[in-house]
């Protein structure tokens, strides 16, 4: 069915990796992907397509395909992390403190690739649109900014792959409903009139109250909220005082609270709102709390889902694996309160040695696993019949 897709692939798996190395070695700040969004938009400009930059000046989209009917989005990100790169690799950073260390320069050497094979192909059954994105790696997502600008519309469902270095290279993982979880931050800041620890009845304990809210937030939303939602509450940061006689003043809880169920995000604001006040009311202690909303959760459709299976299919018999929900959030889940489609992930570990966690400083990834991306995403249009 694609002779043309296998002969475009083994003409250009060496270009695959050369932009991938480029972008690598040249890694853009959220919202800063001025140098990634040209690299992008000058390749598909010479291949006869016609890149519309978005209104922030990073990011593109790309059409090809009918102009009528159906059309179906494939979408990459394109930032890179605040993180100091320790690879040692001949491409690595050479940017100071900032790293592809997630693989968004694999997404958008995939997504670049299937663009620009799909732009050889005889003929497309469905209307496509690339979306290159920026500023995934920040909440609430680059992904707001692209359905703001129109990138939807005429969309009918959309696609992303997201690289996963538990998975061998060659291997595909998908899954039937949610795959990511929605993450917001809570951050409690708590305000005392301090005294001496020697009389903490003439004053409120702050430090006591910390400690109530630290156990008690995190026990209650256990109790109050079924556990098949997977919902988790985690406190990354606490401070308070400095002296072991004296009460503080004031002090701060941050920390993340996540769930992998679409209808308990909704309710999560109001109660965590909830018992916080009920802990924190016999204390006496003043606060404020800033309650942060994240992402929703990414969840895959059927049809789409089932496309994807499809897709993955046809690379070979062993390609096809299932994957876990991840507690991460990712800001996809925005295009899906917008449109059905689904996100699968890209096997990248080489099958030797450690896997390299992503948003970690070692972080690569096996370079096989970008021809198999571009398989993917060209034979989700492919096959798609709208």
């Amino acid at each position: 069915m694609s002779e043309w897709l296998d002969r475009w692939v083994a003409e250009h798996e060496t270009d695959l990796s050369l932009w991938r190395r480029h972008i690598h070695a040249n890694p853009e700040l959220a919202r800063r992907e001025f140098a990634t969004t040209e690299f992008v938009a000058t390749r598909l400009l010479a291949a006869g397509l016609a890149p519309q930059v978005l209104p922030g000046g990073t990011g593109l989209t790309c059409d090809l395909g009918p102009e009528t009917g159906p059309r179906i989005a494939l979408r990459a990100d394109m930032d890179a992390l605040p993180m100091q790169e320790d690879t040692g690799l001949p491409f690595a950073s050479a940017v100071p403190g900032v790293s592809h260390a997630c693989g968004h320069d694999a997404h958008t050497t995939i997504l670049l690739g299937a663009g620009l094979a799909l732009a050889q192909a005889p003929e497309l059954p469905v209307g496509v649109r690339l979306v290159f994105q920026p500023a995934e790696e920040v909440m609430p997502g680059g992904a707001l900014d692209v359905i703001a600008a129109g990138a939807m519309d005429g969309v009918s469902r959309i696609f992303a792959l997201h690289c996963d270095p538990r998975l061998e290279a060659g291997k595909v993982g998908v899954r039937l409903g949610a795959i990511t979880s929605a993450a917001d931050t809570v951050e409690l800041v708590l305000d005392s009139p301090g005294g001496h620890t020697s009389r903490p009845h003439l004053t409120t304990d702050l430090v006591y109250a910390l400690g109530t809210v630290i156990t008690g937030l995190p026990g209650l939303l256990s109790r109050r909220i079924d556990p098949r939602t997977g919902t988790v509450m985690v406190w990354g940061a606490v401070s308070a005082g400095q002296a072991p006689n004296a009460i503080p003043r004031s002090g701060r809880l941050v920390g993340t609270v996540r769930t992998g169920d679409h209808e308990t995000w909704a309710l999560l604001e109001p109660m965590v709102r909830e018992i916080v006040d009920g802990l924190l009311a016999p204390t006496g202690v003043r606060y404020e709390l800033n309650y942060r909303r994240g992402v929703p959760p990414v969840v895959n459709d059927v049809v789409s889902t089932r496309m994807v299976e499809q897709a993955v299919a046809t690379l070979g018999p062993d390609a096809l694996s299932d994957t876990p929900q991840s507690g991460g959030g990712e800001d996809f889940s925005w295009y899906l309160e917008e449109v059905p489609g689904a996100m699968a992930r890209l096997g990248v570990w080489s099958g030797v040695g450690d896997c390299l966690d992503i948003h970690q400083p070692t972080f690569d990834l096996d370079e096989r696993a970008l021809a198999v991306g571009v398989r993917v995403l060209a034979n989700l249009v492919l096959a798609d019949a709208g």
